[in-house]
């Protein structure tokens, strides 16, 4: 019979009991019990009343082994970090000044040997292409993270906004819901703290709108009059924006963990501890290991106290969109956008006769063409 794992001593002493009777035949008995003759032999040596447990593997002397001091200090870091891994773990060691600093596969084992590691987190699979813009305020990545409940009634629905080149989470808030008005204040803010980006990329949900027929929302012709492109991810396709998904998984592990924020101020604390931690402190694996503040730097635009009407050409026909979003062009009404009542937009010929561009500001909204019957501009889209 083989060894059984949930009675091995019990077994071991029977068989080293009728190993020693008189006459017994090991190579049968060694068979009997699903053993070698080598095994058997070893724990017959060690005799009837010998241990027959198992001893453990670990050398008594090990030469290699971390310094006691080294290991604390080991433990203490993760303590203090308790999401971070060996790599990350490594660079806060050397910049706490701890000499004879181990490998992260070390710091691994000895997190291991103390007990301390966290279940195994589900991570997300390795990016195959990366792209980066060349300097801070180039991009902008923002999203809601996806509502998660809070202890009063009610839920909180985490914004992030993310700085494409510096990694930087320029805000992380708590709020109510998921409208534009939110999003506009919030988005305002950043702006005054940070200066302006050149564009900002989100996906095709509310609130930022679709970039569908129905052509652009307020919050493109805010930020179009400031100066800043909004540009919509390919549809079903969430990896268009993979540095604010990536954070969203950082942010699930790292600021709600296993707890649930009893409201939106609690939630706001946490969150903003997390992107202190984040910008200033945490190691990114992208970054070779900086931290994101060290990348930024200011943006060369300002938000101005005025928002700057549009500029046109002298030869441009400029027409107001009225009340339904359309224009009058050409003895007919066009509609251009619901996003754009109120605004000034311009009508520009193309070499194509009867063929003309409509634009705001400094993009291309659409063009109408006098030849079709449809009485709508064709929308230019603005997806990467």
């Amino acid at each position: 019979m083989p060894w059984k794992d949930q009675s091995l001593v019990t077994i071991r002493r029977e068989y080293v009991t009728r190993a020693t009777q008189e006459g017994v035949n090991m190579t049968a008995l060694c068979r009997q019990y699903g053993i070698s003759r080598k095994t058997g032999y070893k724990w017959l040596g060690r005799g009837p009343d010998g241990d027959v447990a198992d001893r453990p593997r670990t050398p008594h002397h090990q030469p290699r082994r971390c310094a006691p001091e080294v290991e604390a200090a080991v433990v203490a870091m993760r303590e203090r970090y308790p999401w971070w891994g060996g790599r990350k773990l490594e660079v806060k060691l050397r910049e706490s000044g701890l000499t004879d600093v181990p490998r992260p596969s070390t710091i691994t084992a000895i997190l291991q040997r103390h007990g301390v590691l966290a279940p195994r987190q589900r991570r997300l699979p390795p990016a195959t292409q990366r792209f980066e813009h060349a300097t801070p305020h180039d991009l902008w990545q923002m999203d809601f993270m996806g509502h998660r409940p809070l202890v009063v009634p009610g839920r909180v629905h985490p914004l992030t906004i993310l700085d494409d080149h510096s990694r930087v989470l320029l805000s992380l808030t708590a709020c109510p819901h998921e409208q534009l008005e939110t999003v506009w204040t919030l988005l305002a803010a950043c702006f005054a703290r940070y200066g302006l980006p050149r564009a900002i990329l989100t996906d095709n949900g509310p609130p930022w709108g679709t970039s569908g027929d129905r052509g652009i929302t307020r919050l493109d012709a805010w930020l179009l009059r400031l100066g800043i492109d909004l540009w919509h991810g390919r549809p079903r396709h969430p990896q268009t924006q993979g540095k604010v998904e990536r954070i969203h998984e950082t942010i699930r592990v790292e600021a709600f963990g296993t707890q649930t924020f009893r409201d939106l101020a609690a939630a706001q604390v946490g969150f903003d501890a997390f992107r202190m931690t984040y910008n200033l402190d945490r190691p990114h694996e992208a970054l070779d290991y900086a931290v994101p503040m060290t990348r930024m730097a200011p943006s060369p635009r300002l938000l101005p106290d005025v928002l700057p009407e549009p500029v046109y050409a002298a030869e441009d026909a400029v027409r107001r969109v009225r009340g339904q979003g359309a224009i009058g062009f050409a003895n007919r009404s066009w509609f251009v956008s619901r996003g754009l009542i109120g605004e000034d937009v311009a009508v520009r010929p193309t070499a194509e006769d009867g063929v003309f561009t409509v634009h705001f500001c400094h993009r291309q909204v659409g063009h109408i063409d006098l030849h079709r019957s449809s009485k709508a501009v064709t929308y230019v889209s603005e997806h990467l």
